[in-house]
């Protein structure tokens, strides 16, 4: 198959693993739980560009195993340690656990995962002292050691927040989708997507070892890039993407949140007449058909436009 024109993550080992896992000759691992935040802060007044909020991204490093070059949002796999006890503000975990379709200890764990991941990457903390407010500042020598310990597994997040009075925050969030890594791939995940407001005071900055840029842009410029080959994105970075364009502010988005259909998307692979047809139900523009002679490569696009600096000073995933 012809390189793509647009900037579709697709790893070139793909059609000879969905082979040999039709032939029987590949067991999928099992995915692990993981939470990513799509992190929302309105455009300055005046500000040029396309309407709506401004979403905080990433760029993984190119050296990455997983998607290396490409955009996305902070996030990561849940810790075991996420399901220990936490200090909890907003809806409770069995409401979570409702609206998640899982277990209260599973939802409990992922949504601390995704607070906890969106500290560790971007230096935001959805926390504060009591139920109605937030920490207004995370910089500095002692937060930045907090967080370094939280990133080594010398520290849980649990401890961190008790140790500095804290509540996490869960009203500050909103699931917004679902999406678990294709069998054929080595390293899979069941990730949860979440929309958040920056907290007012705080900024974010580059804290992960895993991205070389961050940005902040318009969801639909963003989409723009994807769709010149500008930017590399998954399908689920792309998709969510496309579904935050509707709205004009973190808040309006937040509000939608409840009503974002959480059921899990899982790509699927068939063998029809030797050739691959490769979909992912309900997203059209990800469906590929490969023929054997299809390598699928995507080397991997262009760095991407200049972005505008985030507040820190840094530079998206």
């Amino acid at each position: 198959m012809s390189s793509t024109t647009n900037g579709q993550w697709y790893p070139p080992e793909w059609p000879a693993r969905i082979r040999a896992l039709a032939n029987g000759e590949l067991t999928p691992v099992a995915p692990r739980r993981a939470a990513t935040v799509l992190l929302l802060r309105d455009a300055l007044p005046g500000s040029a560009g396309s309407p709506g909020p401004d979403v905080h991204m990433l760029r993984r490093r190119a050296s990455m195993a997983f998607a290396g070059g490409a955009y996305a949002y902070p996030g990561g796999s849940v810790d075991p340690r996420d399901e220990a006890p936490v200090a909890w503000a907003g809806p409770s975990r069995t409401e979570w656990a409702v609206r998640m379709g899982v277990d209260p200890a599973t939802a409990q764990a992922i949504v601390c995962a995704a607070v906890r991941e969106t500290f560790e990457e971007a230096g935001v903390l959805l926390a504060g002292t009591s139920a109605d407010t937030v920490v207004e500042d995370t910089t500095g020598e002692d937060w930045e050691a907090d967080r370094a310990a939280l990133v080594a597994h010398e520290l849980s997040f649990a401890e961190f927040l008790g140790r500095r009075g804290l509540l996490l925050r869960s009203d500050l969030l909103g699931a917004w989708a679902r999406w678990i890594t294709p069998e054929f791939e080595p390293r899979r995940y069941d990730t949860w997507f979440f929309v958040a407001a920056l907290p007012e005071g705080q900024r974010t900055r580059n804290a992960s070892t895993e991205a070389d840029r961050t940005v902040w842009i318009r969801p639909a410029e963003a989409a723009a890039g994807y769709d010149r080959g500008e930017l590399l994105m998954m399908p689920p970075t792309i998709a969510t993407l496309r579904g935050l364009q509707t709205y004009g502010t973190a808040s309006e988005a937040l509000g939608a949140a409840p009503a974002q259909d959480l059921t899990p998307v899982l790509a699927r692979a068939e063998l029809v007449n030797g050739e691959i047809l490769l979909s992912w139900p309900g997203h059209d523009e990800f469906t590929k058909h490969l023929t054997p002679k299809d390598d699928g490569a995507r080397p991997g696009a262009a760095d991407g436009p200049s972005d505008t600096p985030s507040p820190s000073g840094g530079t998206p995933a």
